[in-house]
């Protein structure tokens, strides 16, 4: 069941990235209330965990067919460690997508799509949790 569900949600974001140009919402979608990824467009299929990618900033995520221990359809986003060349890493939980600066409380330590397609990460800062650039 478990499975069906992951291949269902996989084909949903191939359909959303085929359907929606980037930085577009699904047509009649309200892209602030998109909780999980099968709603962000713009994610990369076929993704090989451990991959080279090109962009830190926007678009990142994607979903893994292959790599290291990897399950097919992992999320996976596109990071650069301390600087390095960039590559495909398994992604924390995503929270659809958010809008930079708001509020993340219940979100800490996961990640997320701006609307515009910024990767977000929430994080506290001041004592607050909030919604601030993942690539930074």
């Amino acid at each position: 069941m478990r499975r069906r569900a992951v291949l269902a949600v996989a084909v949903l974001a191939a359909a959303l990235t085929v359907a929606a140009p980037a930085g577009a919402a699904p047509a009649g979608a309200d892209p602030v209330s998109c909780d999980d990824p099968s709603c962000v467009p713009g994610l990369t299929t076929g993704v090989v965990l451990g991959q080279p990618c090109q962009d830190t900033a926007y678009f990142v995520f994607g979903t893994a067919v292959a790599g290291p221990s990897i399950q097919p359809d992992r999320l996976v986003f596109c990071g650069s460690p301390r600087r390095y060349q960039p590559r495909y890493f398994r992604s924390p939980s995503m929270a659809g997508i958010k809008e930079l600066g708001s509020s993340c409380a219940g979100y800490e330590n996961w990640v997320a799509q701006a609307p515009d397609g910024l990767f977000l990460s929430c994080q506290s800062k001041n004592g607050a949790p909030r919604w601030s650039r993942g690539d930074g």
